[in-house]
């Protein structure tokens, strides 16, 4: 757990997450590839290369076999700077707007850090670079008596409510050592922590989805497999998937491309090598809520403490299907890892995630798996400890089961 405290606490925003996971990476011997370059891969070889500077893709090369594919996101709910700070005779303050759906209410009155990425000018060239601020701003609440009726009503203006950034008066891009642009972003700054009468539970920002990024990669680093092991972790989930570095790219599709042209297949044997892969699409669900038990299925819920969850929706929302449901649960329970069931409640949206985007670039078996979590979307989030060690386990024994996926079954 304290990997995982220090990357969360590091990971301000999709760009340090991935400058974290290229550092973690390269300790464990993984080679750095670029797309603008010819690749040469070697059997047993472990490579990995980035797209944008928030995405990444890291696997364990083999000339034989299908892919075992396990897709996670980077990003997470937050408020994006534009170029312009807002200043008066009183105040600057930054002028942000939403990046997600975050859970609003929860980054008032929380230290606030800038973090993201800069573009520089250096002796004629344009440098990219992630960067995070050396101080941090705060989003003020009004107060109760100000708005008598907050606690029984309350909204967010998006435009209305900014962080406070100084008295008076700022030029904030000289703050910043005078980019020439920037993406940045106001993401919470809250240390970690664990609670319960027992330590049981684990609270931070953004374990919505880099508890997948950090898990995904360490079981891949962990685990040698028959076939190719990919861990792919997409920026852009939270605004739809749909940039360059988002899983509705061509990114995964490009990367497992390449892989077949170094193991010499045309194009019918790699569209029949996906056929009998496996896609994990790894995210968060949602936990039955102590306080609201109402608000999930009756059978079919979450519990944390509960173990893998393995989420389905007859919407399509969730990739789950019934064969790469009982393919998941097999090879869990012969691994001796818990696992459990999710369905959302049936007059309730349910949220989606990347695996369905995915799909339409590469068509692969799919299924959709997590940790159950409280407060998703918030500040700061709310999981049990136990389940993480399960994820982590059970992700393993993926990356190292025989998976071969058939339309009439499947071998594991």
């Amino acid at each position: 757990m304290e990997q995982l405290r220090e990357f969360l606490s590091a990971s301000y925003t999709a760009y340090q997450a991935t400058e974290n996971c290229v550092r973690l990476l390269q300790r464990e011997g993984f080679t750095r590839l670029s797309e603008g370059e010819r690749w040469t891969l070697r059997e047993g070889g472990k490579y990995f290369t980035v797209r944008g500077g928030s995405s990444l893709a890291a696997f364990r090369y083999s000339a034989k076999g299908g892919f075992k594919l396990v897709a996670s996101h980077t990003d997470s709910p937050s408020f994006k700077l534009k170029e312009s700070a807002l200043s008066d005779a009183l105040f600057t303050r930054l002028d942000t707007e939403p990046y997600g759906g975050a859970l609003g209410y929860t980054f008032f009155d929380r230290p606030l850090r800038l973090a993201g990425r800069a573009v520089y000018e250096e002796n004629g060239r344009l440098l990219s670079k992630p960067i995070v601020s050396d101080f941090c701003v705060v989003l003020p609440s009004l107060a109760i008596h100000m708005h008598r009726d907050a606690n029984e009503k309350f909204s967010v203006d998006p435009q209305k409510e900014l962080p406070l950034l100084s008295l008076g008066k700022t030029e904030l891009e000289q703050l910043l050592g005078d980019p020439v642009s920037y993406d940045l972003f106001a993401v919470p700054d809250e240390p970690p922590f664990v609670s319960g009468a027992h330590g049981e539970f684990f609270s931070s920002p953004r374990l919505d989805d880099l508890t997948g990024v950090l898990a995904s990669l360490t079981a891949l680093c962990r685990t040698e497999g028959e076939g190719t092991n990919v861990a792919v972790c997409f920026d852009s989930e939270e605004i739809g998937s749909g940039t360059r570095q988002g899983a509705g790219s061509d990114f995964l599709r490009a990367v497992l491309a390449r892989i077949a042209e170094a193991q010499g297949r045309g194009k019918s044997e790699h569209l029949a090598a996906l056929g009998s892969s496996l896609l994990v699409s790894l995210d968060n669900a949602h936990s039955v809520h102590p306080n609201h038990p109402e608000l999930c299925d009756p059978a079919n819920r979450a519990v944390m403490g509960g173990g893998v969850v393995i989420k389905s929706h007859a919407g399509g929302a969730y990739t789950t299907d019934a064969l790469t449901s009982a393919v998941v649960k097999r090879v869990l329970a012969r691994s001796g890892v818990k696992c459990q069931s999710f369905f959302n409640r049936s007059d309730l949206k349910s949220g989606s995630t990347l695996g369905a985007v995915s799909l339409r670039q590469v068509g692969v078996p799919s299924v959709d798996i997590g940790i159950a979590q409280l407060a998703m979307h918030s500040a700061v989030e709310t999981m049990a400890i136990a389940d993480y060690e399960w994820l982590k386990q059970g992700l393993c024994a993926l990356y190292a089961a025989p998976i071969r996926i058939g339309e009439d079954g499947a071998q594991y």
